[in-house]
């Protein structure tokens, strides 16, 4: 019986190379890594949001909002961001992922701050122009007015304790700091402050307050662990201490110094500046990568979003915005407590 004749190595290297263009062709395509998600900067004189690409570091697209955009949020779900338009009255909901418009919500009076309690029970707004605080009950949808509180002149930032029972809200004209009993929606306590205190950050299990005075050079400490708060000290930082931004380490978290054009890293357990960066054009609010690497800044007197490598301290770029930006913010961010 004769055998079929062994292919030659021509006719084998062919069939061999069939083979594999057949295996590649019935493999299915390798899907595509997907977008990173946006960074959002509000631009409180233009009425807009710039949406940035943080790939090629480019404006992708610029959203129309309610007048004067100052301060943006996440819904607890993670499945919208919410820019608070203080002029306009209103709140706009964004898709973190895509900045497609979801729903603008009108009759919110002067949302220039905003924030939800822990336990997503209560969404509080402070009425930096109209002199009072909102304090919203929140069902995981829609918001519900519990109560207005008038207070001091020109309420300005707010912090509301890991309990979800107090919110601590700055009066920038009045100098003071109240306690706002959300359960009740009563006023706890008043307490004089430094010259325009603006943001307020939470340290040491929320005993600690730590609050930004835009008026002078540095941030008071409060401790609020009792019936009444006491202030006991002062970090110096720089001109125009305003807003707060965990580093996402637990350990520190930065101050922005408008008018110094620095912004100071302060230790929580020490209550000192351990470092300092410089950044032009009266640095606002920040963000911070998810990784720790970058810490993202509105220069409010220079129309751009600034953006700080951690590591050499240096400021890496500088992207073009509306003006008065003010609030930033993207999903990509490490912890904010």
């Amino acid at each position: 019986m004769r055998l079929p004749a062994r292919p030659n190595g021509r006719i084998a290297a062919f069939l061999l190379s069939c083979l594999c263009l057949t295996a590649l062709v019935t493999l299915p395509a390798a899907a595509a890594p997907p977008a990173p998600p946006p960074v959002f900067v509000l631009n409180s004189l233009d009425a807009s949001v710039s949406v940035i690409n943080p790939v090629d570091w480019t404006e992708k697209q610029r959203i129309p909002t309610g007048k004067e955009p100052h301060h943006i949020y996440m819904t607890p779900d993670e499945k919208s961001v919410i820019v608070a338009n203080s002029a306009g009255d209103s709140l706009t909901f964004l898709d973190p992922r895509t900045a497609e418009v979801q729903r603008v919500v009108y009759g919110i009076i002067d949302p220039y701050q905003l924030q939800f309690s822990r336990d997503m029970k209560w969404f509080v707004t402070a009425a930096n122009r109209l002199n009072h605080v909102d304090v919203y009950r929140w069902d995981g949808k829609d918001l519900k007015l519990a109560k207005r509180i008038a207070t001091g002149k020109t309420p300005s930032h707010i912090w509301i304790d890991n309990t979800s029972t107090v919110a601590y809200v700055t009066m920038q004209d009045s100098d003071e700091l109240i306690a706002v009993d959300l359960p009740t929606q009563t006023v706890r306590w008043r307490m004089a402050t430094g010259a325009m205190p603006a943001d307020i950050f939470g340290a040491h299990n929320d005993k600690t307050l730590l609050v930004g005075l835009t008026g002078s050079d540095g941030v008071q400490v409060f401790d609020v662990a009792g019936a009444q708060p006491k202030l006991v000290g002062k970090i110096p930082t720089g001109k125009g201490a305003h807003a707060f931004r965990s580093a996402g380490d637990g350990k520190t978290v930065f101050v922005s110094n408008r008018v110094a054009n620095t912004i100071s890293r302060i230790d929580l357990a020490t209550l000192k500046v351990v470092a300092n960066y410089n950044v032009p054009g009266g640095p606002d609010c920040m963000d911070v990568s998810a990784d720790g690497k970058t810490l993202y800044v509105t220069s409010r007197w220079a129309k751009k979003l600034t953006v700080v490598d951690l590591a050499s301290q240096k400021v890496v770029r500088q992207i073009n915005v509306g003006r008065s930006p003010h609030g930033v913010w993207t999903l990509d961010h490490a912890k904010r407590i």
